[in-house]
Protein backbone atom coordinates (compact mmCIF):
# COMPACT_ATOMS: atom_id res chain seq x y z
CA UNK A 1 0.00 0.00 0.00
CA UNK A 2 3.12 2.20 1.06
CA UNK A 3 4.35 1.87 -2.62
CA UNK A 4 0.91 2.32 -4.38
CA UNK A 5 0.71 5.61 -2.67
CA UNK A 6 4.21 6.60 -2.97
CA UNK A 7 3.90 6.01 -7.26
CA UNK A 8 0.10 7.62 -6.80
CA UNK A 9 1.06 10.93 -5.30
CA UNK A 10 4.18 11.18 -7.59
CA UNK A 11 2.29 10.74 -10.61
CA UNK A 12 -0.94 12.76 -9.29
CA UNK A 13 1.66 15.77 -8.95
CA UNK A 14 3.36 15.30 -12.21
CA UNK A 15 0.05 15.84 -13.84
CA UNK A 16 -0.72 19.46 -11.67
CA UNK A 17 2.64 20.76 -12.34
CA UNK A 18 2.55 19.78 -16.32
CA UNK A 19 1.94 23.17 -17.96
CA UNK A 20 -0.18 21.42 -20.75
CA UNK A 21 -2.15 20.09 -18.35
CA UNK A 22 -3.06 23.28 -16.39
CA UNK A 23 -2.87 25.36 -19.74
CA UNK A 24 -5.83 23.32 -21.38
CA UNK A 25 -7.73 23.16 -18.32
CA UNK A 26 -7.55 27.24 -17.77
CA UNK A 27 -8.15 27.61 -21.64
CA UNK A 28 -11.28 25.51 -21.17
CA UNK A 29 -12.81 27.16 -17.97
CA UNK A 30 -12.13 30.55 -19.86
CA UNK A 31 -13.83 29.67 -23.22
CA UNK A 32 -16.49 27.97 -21.47
CA UNK A 33 -16.98 31.71 -19.05
CA UNK A 34 -16.72 33.73 -22.61
CA UNK A 35 -19.63 31.40 -24.00
CA UNK A 36 -21.54 31.55 -20.96
CA UNK A 37 -21.52 35.28 -20.75
CA UNK A 38 -21.94 35.81 -23.99
CA UNK A 39 -26.16 36.52 -24.14
CA UNK A 40 -25.42 39.10 -21.24
CA UNK A 41 -23.01 41.09 -23.09
CA UNK A 42 -24.49 40.62 -26.23
CA UNK A 43 -27.77 42.13 -24.28
CA UNK A 44 -25.85 44.85 -22.90
CA UNK A 45 -24.72 46.16 -27.07
CA UNK A 46 -27.96 45.18 -27.84
CA UNK A 47 -29.98 47.65 -25.27
CA UNK A 48 -27.56 50.60 -26.47
CA UNK A 49 -27.86 50.09 -30.04
CA UNK A 50 -32.02 50.52 -29.85
CA UNK A 51 -31.36 54.44 -29.32
CA UNK A 52 -31.75 54.48 -33.71
CA UNK A 53 -34.53 54.40 -35.84
CA UNK A 54 -37.43 51.53 -34.62
CA UNK A 55 -37.86 50.17 -38.30
CA UNK A 56 -34.21 48.75 -39.05
CA UNK A 57 -36.32 45.82 -40.69
CA UNK A 58 -35.04 44.78 -44.17
CA UNK A 59 -37.40 44.80 -47.17
CA UNK A 60 -39.54 42.44 -48.62
CA UNK A 61 -40.66 42.95 -52.13
CA UNK A 62 -44.41 41.43 -53.12
CA UNK A 63 -46.01 41.74 -56.87
CA UNK A 64 -49.19 39.66 -58.17
CA UNK A 65 -51.19 39.37 -61.36
CA UNK A 66 -53.60 42.14 -60.00
CA UNK A 67 -53.05 45.20 -57.35
CA UNK A 68 -55.66 43.75 -55.14
CA UNK A 69 -54.38 40.62 -55.22
CA UNK A 70 -50.64 42.40 -54.46
CA UNK A 71 -52.29 44.62 -51.56
CA UNK A 72 -53.98 41.41 -49.94
CA UNK A 73 -50.31 39.59 -50.25
CA UNK A 74 -48.68 42.47 -49.05
CA UNK A 75 -51.28 42.25 -45.60
CA UNK A 76 -51.24 38.71 -44.98
CA UNK A 77 -47.43 38.87 -45.45
CA UNK A 78 -46.49 41.53 -42.93
CA UNK A 79 -48.47 39.38 -40.20
CA UNK A 80 -46.91 36.16 -41.00
CA UNK A 81 -43.15 38.05 -41.95
CA UNK A 82 -42.41 40.17 -38.79
CA UNK A 83 -38.80 40.88 -39.37
CA UNK A 84 -39.81 42.12 -43.02
CA UNK A 85 -40.61 45.56 -43.96
CA UNK A 86 -43.40 44.19 -46.97
CA UNK A 87 -43.70 46.30 -49.70
CA UNK A 88 -45.86 46.21 -53.10
CA UNK A 89 -43.63 46.08 -56.19
CA UNK A 90 -44.92 46.75 -59.56
CA UNK A 91 -43.85 43.60 -61.80
CA UNK A 92 -40.78 40.70 -60.90
CA UNK A 93 -38.56 42.56 -63.14
CA UNK A 94 -38.52 45.50 -60.45
CA UNK A 95 -38.57 42.45 -57.71
CA UNK A 96 -35.52 41.38 -59.17
CA UNK A 97 -33.45 44.62 -59.91
CA UNK A 98 -34.08 45.71 -56.75
CA UNK A 99 -32.77 42.04 -55.18
CA UNK A 100 -29.68 42.29 -57.39
CA UNK A 101 -29.01 45.87 -56.23
CA UNK A 102 -29.56 45.38 -52.28
CA UNK A 103 -32.44 47.41 -52.20
CA UNK A 104 -34.58 44.28 -50.91
CA UNK A 105 -33.13 41.13 -49.09
CA UNK A 106 -36.27 38.92 -50.67
CA UNK A 107 -39.67 39.56 -52.80
CA UNK A 108 -42.51 36.95 -54.00
CA UNK A 109 -43.65 37.69 -58.11
CA UNK A 110 -47.16 35.83 -57.42
CA UNK A 111 -49.11 34.72 -60.42
CA UNK A 112 -51.92 33.70 -58.41
CA UNK A 113 -52.21 32.38 -54.80
CA UNK A 114 -51.09 28.94 -55.69
CA UNK A 115 -48.23 29.63 -57.69
CA UNK A 116 -45.48 32.63 -57.26
CA UNK A 117 -41.99 32.58 -57.64
CA UNK A 118 -39.28 33.35 -54.59
CA UNK A 119 -36.41 35.73 -55.34
CA UNK A 120 -33.32 36.07 -53.09
CA UNK A 121 -29.30 36.99 -54.09
CA UNK A 122 -27.82 34.48 -51.73
CA UNK A 123 -30.03 31.24 -50.75
CA UNK A 124 -29.06 30.98 -47.04
CA UNK A 125 -29.41 27.04 -45.93
CA UNK A 126 -31.79 28.58 -42.69
CA UNK A 127 -33.56 30.35 -45.40
CA UNK A 128 -37.64 29.55 -44.61
CA UNK A 129 -39.30 31.99 -45.99
CA UNK A 130 -40.63 30.05 -48.69
CA UNK A 131 -42.78 27.64 -45.83
CA UNK A 132 -43.92 30.43 -44.39
CA UNK A 133 -45.16 31.85 -47.79
CA UNK A 134 -46.32 28.35 -49.27
CA UNK A 135 -48.90 28.07 -45.60
CA UNK A 136 -50.17 31.91 -45.49
CA UNK A 137 -51.20 31.57 -49.32
CA UNK A 138 -52.63 28.28 -48.41
CA UNK A 139 -55.09 29.35 -45.69
CA UNK A 140 -55.56 33.07 -47.88
CA UNK A 141 -56.71 30.79 -51.04
CA UNK A 142 -58.67 27.99 -48.86
CA UNK A 143 -60.69 31.20 -47.66
CA UNK A 144 -61.42 32.65 -50.60
CA UNK A 145 -62.63 29.51 -52.35
CA UNK A 146 -64.74 29.47 -48.94
CA UNK A 147 -66.14 32.57 -48.63
CA UNK A 148 -66.69 32.05 -52.69
CA UNK A 149 -69.09 29.02 -52.69
CA UNK A 150 -71.46 30.67 -49.33
CA UNK A 151 -69.42 30.25 -46.58
CA UNK A 152 -69.06 33.76 -44.63
CA UNK A 153 -65.74 35.21 -43.66
CA UNK A 154 -65.94 34.58 -40.91
CA UNK A 155 -67.07 31.25 -40.18
CA UNK A 156 -64.22 30.18 -43.02
CA UNK A 157 -61.73 32.23 -40.46
CA UNK A 158 -63.06 30.47 -37.70
CA UNK A 159 -62.50 27.06 -39.40
CA UNK A 160 -58.88 27.77 -40.95
CA UNK A 161 -57.69 29.06 -37.84
CA UNK A 162 -58.71 26.39 -35.69
CA UNK A 163 -55.98 25.09 -33.10
CA UNK A 164 -55.16 21.81 -32.52
CA UNK A 165 -54.21 20.93 -28.45
CA UNK A 166 -52.68 17.60 -27.12
CA UNK A 167 -50.52 16.43 -24.23
CA UNK A 168 -47.53 13.92 -24.38
CA UNK A 169 -47.12 11.59 -21.32
CA UNK A 170 -44.18 9.45 -21.13
CA UNK A 171 -44.07 6.84 -20.02
CA UNK A 172 -40.80 6.32 -20.05
CA UNK A 173 -37.12 7.99 -21.09
CA UNK A 174 -37.84 11.61 -22.93
CA UNK A 175 -35.13 10.33 -25.69
CA UNK A 176 -34.62 14.37 -26.92
CA UNK A 177 -34.03 15.56 -23.41
CA UNK A 178 -31.35 12.53 -22.51
CA UNK A 179 -29.58 12.75 -25.99
CA UNK A 180 -27.99 15.92 -24.90
CA UNK A 181 -26.63 14.11 -21.84
CA UNK A 182 -25.66 11.07 -23.04
CA UNK A 183 -23.69 12.88 -25.98
CA UNK A 184 -21.73 14.56 -23.54
CA UNK A 185 -21.13 11.57 -21.49
CA UNK A 186 -19.72 10.03 -24.97
CA UNK A 187 -17.95 12.91 -26.13
CA UNK A 188 -16.10 13.48 -22.56
CA UNK A 189 -15.36 9.37 -22.48
CA UNK A 190 -14.02 9.32 -25.45
CA UNK A 191 -12.07 12.39 -25.80
CA UNK A 192 -10.14 11.42 -22.01
CA UNK A 193 -9.82 8.09 -23.10
CA UNK A 194 -8.01 8.96 -25.88
CA UNK A 195 -5.85 11.88 -24.26
CA UNK A 196 -4.63 10.26 -21.11
CA UNK A 197 -4.50 6.71 -22.37
CA UNK A 198 -2.10 8.15 -24.44
CA UNK A 199 -0.43 9.68 -22.02
CA UNK A 200 -0.23 6.83 -19.59
CA UNK A 201 1.51 4.78 -22.88
CA UNK A 202 3.89 7.88 -23.46
CA UNK A 203 4.68 7.72 -19.56
CA UNK A 204 5.18 4.72 -19.44
CA UNK A 205 7.67 4.48 -22.26
CA UNK A 206 9.59 7.31 -21.36
CA UNK A 207 9.97 5.76 -17.97
CA UNK A 208 11.25 2.93 -19.89
CA UNK A 209 13.46 4.31 -22.22
CA UNK A 210 15.72 6.22 -19.32
CA UNK A 211 16.37 2.69 -18.17
CA UNK A 212 16.06 3.94 -14.83
CA UNK A 213 12.87 1.68 -14.53
CA UNK A 214 15.33 -1.01 -14.41
CA UNK A 215 15.82 -0.22 -10.58
CA UNK A 216 12.39 0.69 -9.85
CA UNK A 217 10.33 -2.47 -11.19
CA UNK A 218 12.65 -4.50 -8.87
CA UNK A 219 11.78 -2.45 -6.09
CA UNK A 220 8.31 -2.11 -6.15
CA UNK A 221 5.52 -4.52 -7.09
CA UNK A 222 3.99 -3.98 -10.76
CA UNK A 223 0.63 -4.07 -9.09
CA UNK A 224 1.29 -1.26 -6.85
CA UNK A 225 3.01 0.78 -10.47
CA UNK A 226 0.23 -0.01 -13.00
CA UNK A 227 -2.65 1.03 -10.29
CA UNK A 228 -1.11 3.96 -9.02
CA UNK A 229 -0.36 5.22 -12.57
CA UNK A 230 -3.48 4.55 -14.06
CA UNK A 231 -5.47 5.81 -10.91
CA UNK A 232 -3.78 8.92 -10.46
CA UNK A 233 -4.32 9.38 -14.48
CA UNK A 234 -8.01 9.04 -13.52
CA UNK A 235 -8.23 11.60 -10.92
CA UNK A 236 -6.26 14.31 -13.00
CA UNK A 237 -8.70 13.83 -15.56
CA UNK A 238 -11.55 13.84 -13.48
CA UNK A 239 -10.37 17.08 -11.47
CA UNK A 240 -9.95 18.48 -15.24
CA UNK A 241 -13.36 17.70 -15.69
CA UNK A 242 -14.58 18.98 -12.91
CA UNK A 243 -13.21 21.85 -13.05
CA UNK A 244 -14.58 22.27 -16.75
CA UNK A 245 -18.06 21.23 -16.10
CA UNK A 246 -18.01 22.88 -12.43
CA UNK A 247 -17.29 26.09 -13.91
CA UNK A 248 -19.61 25.83 -16.47
CA UNK A 249 -22.32 25.28 -14.13
CA UNK A 250 -21.54 27.94 -12.27
CA UNK A 251 -21.28 30.62 -15.36
CA UNK A 252 -24.82 29.03 -16.32
CA UNK A 253 -26.39 29.74 -12.87
CA UNK A 254 -25.06 33.11 -12.87
CA UNK A 255 -26.02 34.05 -16.40
CA UNK A 256 -29.66 31.73 -16.00
CA UNK A 257 -31.86 34.17 -16.96
CA UNK A 258 -30.17 34.88 -20.56
CA UNK A 259 -30.28 31.08 -21.31
CA UNK A 260 -33.79 30.76 -20.94
CA UNK A 261 -35.56 30.64 -24.29
CA UNK A 262 -32.78 28.22 -25.10
CA UNK A 263 -34.43 24.51 -24.19
CA UNK A 264 -30.96 22.83 -25.25
CA UNK A 265 -28.70 24.56 -22.86
CA UNK A 266 -31.40 24.75 -20.21
CA UNK A 267 -32.06 20.80 -20.46
CA UNK A 268 -28.28 19.89 -20.38
CA UNK A 269 -27.50 21.88 -16.90
CA UNK A 270 -30.95 20.28 -15.37
CA UNK A 271 -29.65 16.41 -15.29
CA UNK A 272 -30.73 14.40 -13.13
CA UNK A 273 -29.13 13.06 -9.55
CA UNK A 274 -29.54 9.64 -10.68
CA UNK A 275 -28.16 10.00 -14.52
CA UNK A 276 -25.23 12.29 -13.14
CA UNK A 277 -24.20 9.30 -10.81
CA UNK A 278 -24.53 6.05 -13.40
CA UNK A 279 -22.52 8.68 -16.04
CA UNK A 280 -19.38 8.91 -13.11
CA UNK A 281 -19.87 5.44 -12.45
CA UNK A 282 -19.43 4.12 -16.28
CA UNK A 283 -17.04 6.98 -17.07
CA UNK A 284 -14.49 5.86 -14.04
CA UNK A 285 -14.55 2.17 -15.30
CA UNK A 286 -14.18 2.86 -18.68
CA UNK A 287 -11.38 4.91 -18.06
CA UNK A 288 -9.83 1.98 -16.18
CA UNK A 289 -10.16 -0.63 -18.28
CA UNK A 290 -8.28 1.53 -21.49
CA UNK A 291 -6.11 3.19 -19.13
CA UNK A 292 -4.68 -0.24 -18.07
CA UNK A 293 -4.67 -1.62 -21.55
CA UNK A 294 -3.10 1.58 -22.80
CA UNK A 295 -0.40 1.11 -20.06
CA UNK A 296 0.27 -2.14 -20.85
CA UNK A 297 1.01 -1.47 -24.31
CA UNK A 298 2.93 1.43 -23.85
CA UNK A 299 5.54 -1.05 -21.11
CA UNK A 300 5.99 -3.16 -24.32
CA UNK A 301 7.67 -0.33 -26.72
CA UNK A 302 11.07 0.35 -27.06
CA UNK A 303 11.05 3.89 -28.45
CA UNK A 304 8.77 6.73 -27.99
CA UNK A 305 8.07 7.00 -31.84
CA UNK A 306 6.82 3.35 -32.31
CA UNK A 307 3.71 4.63 -29.35
CA UNK A 308 1.32 5.77 -31.96
CA UNK A 309 1.37 1.93 -33.77
CA UNK A 310 1.08 -0.44 -30.69
CA UNK A 311 -1.70 1.32 -29.17
CA UNK A 312 -3.90 1.41 -32.56
CA UNK A 313 -5.59 -1.95 -32.11
CA UNK A 314 -7.05 -0.64 -28.56
CA UNK A 315 -7.42 2.92 -30.05
CA UNK A 316 -9.27 1.42 -33.37
CA UNK A 317 -11.56 -0.85 -30.65
CA UNK A 318 -12.97 2.27 -28.47
CA UNK A 319 -13.81 4.02 -32.05
CA UNK A 320 -15.72 1.26 -33.25
CA UNK A 321 -17.52 0.91 -29.79
CA UNK A 322 -18.09 5.15 -30.55
CA UNK A 323 -19.74 4.44 -34.14
CA UNK A 324 -21.66 2.00 -32.48
CA UNK A 325 -23.20 4.00 -30.11
CA UNK A 326 -23.44 7.42 -32.04
CA UNK A 327 -25.29 5.43 -35.06
CA UNK A 328 -27.75 4.25 -32.17
CA UNK A 329 -28.09 7.52 -30.63
CA UNK A 330 -29.39 8.71 -33.86
CA UNK A 331 -31.23 6.92 -34.99
CA UNK A 332 -33.14 6.35 -32.33
CA UNK A 333 -32.90 2.62 -31.70
CA UNK A 334 -30.61 2.10 -28.43
CA UNK A 335 -32.65 -1.00 -27.71
CA UNK A 336 -31.34 -2.45 -31.19
CA UNK A 337 -29.89 -6.15 -30.67
CA UNK A 338 -26.01 -4.73 -31.20
CA UNK A 339 -26.59 -2.27 -28.51
CA UNK A 340 -27.65 -4.81 -26.36
CA UNK A 341 -24.76 -7.44 -26.71
CA UNK A 342 -22.20 -4.11 -26.31
CA UNK A 343 -24.05 -3.18 -22.89
CA UNK A 344 -22.23 -6.70 -21.73
CA UNK A 345 -19.06 -6.60 -23.54
CA UNK A 346 -16.63 -4.44 -20.76
CA UNK A 347 -14.99 -2.70 -23.50
CA UNK A 348 -17.99 -0.89 -25.32
CA UNK A 349 -20.48 -1.46 -22.00
CA UNK A 350 -19.57 2.08 -20.44
CA UNK A 351 -20.91 3.55 -23.69
CA UNK A 352 -23.60 1.27 -24.39
CA UNK A 353 -25.00 0.75 -21.33
CA UNK A 354 -25.44 4.36 -20.77
CA UNK A 355 -26.78 4.92 -23.64
CA UNK A 356 -29.75 3.00 -22.94
CA UNK A 357 -29.85 3.99 -19.58
CA UNK A 358 -30.00 7.51 -20.50
CA UNK A 359 -32.41 6.93 -23.52
CA UNK A 360 -34.43 4.02 -22.69
CA UNK A 361 -35.99 1.47 -20.02
CA UNK A 362 -33.45 -0.92 -19.12
CA UNK A 363 -33.97 -4.22 -16.41
CA UNK A 364 -32.50 -3.59 -13.23
CA UNK A 365 -30.80 -7.15 -13.16
CA UNK A 366 -29.42 -6.03 -17.12
CA UNK A 367 -27.43 -2.73 -15.31
CA UNK A 368 -26.22 -4.85 -12.25
CA UNK A 369 -25.05 -7.39 -14.33
CA UNK A 370 -23.20 -5.29 -16.85
CA UNK A 371 -21.73 -3.12 -13.81
CA UNK A 372 -20.24 -6.66 -11.92
CA UNK A 373 -18.70 -7.72 -15.57
CA UNK A 374 -17.41 -4.41 -16.20
CA UNK A 375 -15.90 -4.17 -12.01
CA UNK A 376 -14.37 -7.79 -12.72
CA UNK A 377 -13.00 -7.05 -15.95
CA UNK A 378 -11.47 -3.74 -15.01
CA UNK A 379 -9.27 -5.64 -11.84
CA UNK A 380 -8.66 -8.70 -14.02
CA UNK A 381 -7.08 -6.08 -17.24
CA UNK A 382 -5.45 -4.36 -14.48
CA UNK A 383 -3.73 -7.28 -12.90
CA UNK A 384 -2.78 -8.67 -16.21
CA UNK A 385 -1.53 -5.31 -17.51
CA UNK A 386 0.57 -4.91 -14.24
CA UNK A 387 1.84 -8.52 -15.14
CA UNK A 388 2.42 -7.45 -18.83
CA UNK A 389 4.10 -3.94 -17.46
CA UNK A 390 6.65 -5.98 -15.11
CA UNK A 391 7.86 -8.33 -18.09
CA UNK A 392 7.74 -5.38 -20.96
CA UNK A 393 9.58 -2.81 -19.59
CA UNK A 394 12.51 -5.07 -19.02
CA UNK A 395 12.57 -5.89 -22.94
CA UNK A 396 14.52 -3.86 -25.22
CA UNK A 397 15.21 -3.60 -29.13
CA UNK A 398 12.49 -4.92 -31.52
CA UNK A 399 9.32 -4.74 -30.32
CA UNK A 400 8.03 -8.10 -28.92
CA UNK A 401 5.18 -10.30 -30.60
CA UNK A 402 2.22 -10.60 -28.71
CA UNK A 403 2.58 -14.64 -27.96
CA UNK A 404 5.93 -14.14 -26.54
CA UNK A 405 5.16 -11.52 -24.26
CA UNK A 406 1.85 -13.46 -22.72
CA UNK A 407 4.37 -16.46 -22.86
CA UNK A 408 6.74 -14.28 -20.50
CA UNK A 409 4.04 -12.96 -18.58
CA UNK A 410 2.14 -16.98 -17.53
CA UNK A 411 6.09 -18.14 -16.92
CA UNK A 412 6.42 -15.32 -14.22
Amino acid sequence: MKQFKTIFNFELKNYFINKAFVGITVFLMLLIAAVMFFPRIAAVFDSGEQTGSADDRAVMLVSADTKETAELAREVFSSAFADYEVLVADNKEEIKQSVSDGIAECGFALDGLTSYTYFVDNLSMHDENTYAADAVLQNLYQLKEMTAKGVSPEQAEDILSVEISHETESLGKDQFKNFFYTYIMIFALYMVILLYGQMVATNVASEKSSRAMELLVTSAKPTAMMFGKVIASCLAGLIQLVCVFGSAFLFYNLNKSYWSDNMIIDSIFGIPLDLLLFMLLFFVLGFFIYAFMYGAVGSTVSKLEDINTAVMPITMLFIIAFIVVMVSMSSGNVDAPIMVICSFVPFTSPMAMFTRIAMSTVPIYQIVISVLVLIGSVVGVGVLSARIYRVGVLLYGTSPKIGSVLKAVFKA
